[in-house]
């Protein structure tokens, strides 16, 4: 039998992220000043930002050194494991080689600590004393209050509405870790307030979440604020997955032909696949597909627009280029709350403009389906997000067996479905439904995005 389990050592973490900037052939589209309409400084950002992290997400330099503070962390739970899935190979009757990088053995159960660590000790650096921040599914929330609680920072956290009141348990584990947990919209801020006034059973949604925490960090001299995806270095700290993914790759003596992540901010996928992009952008790897792989319920990439938007419902942040579905846009109550977001970071949405990586969208019943039948073959119950994935990863090894090819796929299993029990027991109760966003619905959103015409 081929190996199950591929484990590297401590000596083997990285020790330097991979700034996927340095290497792209085409630049990068500006992020604008919502007021002047020029490219935005470091000034501009040094509010909501420590500048250690405004440096990395406009460094063009390749490697970036990983601070031994932040690595000593990594080591309680990476290098994380690299598996082959043979039963669910036997399951799918396919010739394909199935592989997934396991981040659910963090201490937060998923790959977000990667981040929030560097982000936590970015900030404890710099004097900052307490970070606000925005959660969907509550698996960034939690790895955030992980890693302030490692610095001595106090964490104020808005937690979409609809997901605060489906996964309570994510809430609890962020109080255990000393964060302060509201419901998104909150009457804690200006922005959650008018977006209550207008609508006060708003389900929520991540770009009025940024909104509160972005205004909240703004208007305290000790505070910051962290993102957990979307932006530059956010996505280059996520590269000790797919860092790792090569290494242990090379340790199989094999190289994938399909790699395939889930997109919501496009932070996993980006970290998984960044440092295979790599390889695609140099020569090494011509013919490696890359594919993410989005709901139907909010189809940025796949539906959206490639404009500038607002980062946020409320229209404070910097303009970003990405594919957006307008930042109003306020996303169905789908079960895989890390995937409701509006826009897509922009470096995976240039790369799609390029057609350096495909994308394609699922609904939310075909993936508990694949969720569950990963479930009772490989043991591990994922969460909703990255069961978007395992979805396009069953059908392309079924693809594999009708047409007889031994493709290697692999996948980022990006977290563990432990908190999301009450999604699982509405889909196996019938309860669950489909819902795939109207392009109405899109046009509507979109036709409130601001025209942006960029000074030079």
């Amino acid at each position: 039998m081929p190996e199950t389990k591929v484990v590297l050592t401590e000596k083997e973490l990285p020790a330097q992220w991979y700034n996927l900037q340095a290497d792209l052939p085409f630049p990068l589209p500006p992020v604008i000043h919502p007021g002047t309409m020029r490219p935005i400084g470091p000034d501009d950002l040094a509010p909501i930002f420590p500048m250690q992290l405004i440096a990395q997400e406009v460094s063009r330099e390749r490697w970036i050194e990983i601070p031994e503070a932040v690595r000593d962390i990594y080591r309680l739970w990476r290098p994380t494991p690299l598996y082959r899935a043979h039963r669910l190979e036997r399951a799918l009757q396919t010739p394909a080689r199935i592989y997934y990088k396991w981040e659910g053995v963090s201490p937060a159960g998923s790959h977000k600590p990667n981040t929030a660590v560097a982000q936590a000790y970015c900030s404890a650096r710099e004097g900052v004393k307490r970070i606000t921040t925005e959660t969907g599914a509550g698996q960034w929330g939690s790895a955030l209050a992980l890693a302030c609680r490692q610095f001595g920072l106090e964490c104020k956290v808005y937690m979409v509405k609809i997901s605060f009141e489906h996964k309570p348990y994510r809430k609890l584990l962020m109080e255990a870790w000393g964060a302060n947990v509201v419901p998104s919209p909150s009457p804690d801020t200006a922005a959650g307030r008018a977006i209550l006034a207008a609508d006060p059973a708003s389900p929520g949604s991540l770009g009025i979440a940024i909104s509160e925490a972005v205004e909240d960090a703004v208007s305290r001299p000790d505070t910051r604020y962290a993102l957990g995806s979307v932006l530059n270095h956010v996505l280059m700290h996520q590269t000790v997955i797919g860092l790792e993914t090569k290494r242990q790759f090379e340790v199989l003596g094999e190289y994938p032909d399909v790699l395939v992540g889930c997109v919501g901010g496009g932070s996993s996928f980006a970290g998984f696949t960044f440092p295979f992009v790599q390889d695609k952008l140099s020569g090494k790897a011509p013919h490696l597909r890359i594919v993410a792989v989005e709901p139907t319920a909010c189809p940025s990439l796949t539906k959206g627009r490639y404009l500038y938007d607002f980062g946020d419902t409320a229209g404070t942040t910097p303009l970003m280029k990405m594919y957006t579905l307008g930042h109003s846009f306020v996303p169905a109550p789908i079960h895989a709350g890390g995937l409701r977001y509006h826009g897509m970071a922009p470096l995976v949405c240039v790369l799609y403009d390029h057609g350096i990586v495909e994308a394609v969208a699922v609904p939310q019943k075909p993936v508990f389906e694949a969720a569950l039948q990963f479930a009772q073959s490989e043991g591990i119950l994922p969460a909703p997000e990255p069961s978007h994935a395992i979805r396009v990863v069953m059908e392309e090894a079924v693809r594999c067996r009708e047409r007889g090819e031994r493709k290697t796929i692999a996948f980022v299993l990006c977290g563990h479905g432990h908190f999301d029990l009450a999604s699982y027991e509405r889909y196996m109760t019938g309860q669950l439904e489909d819902y795939e966003l109207p392009q109405s619905a899109i046009d509507e959103a979109l036709s409130l995005v601001p025209k942006v015409e960029p000074r030079v």
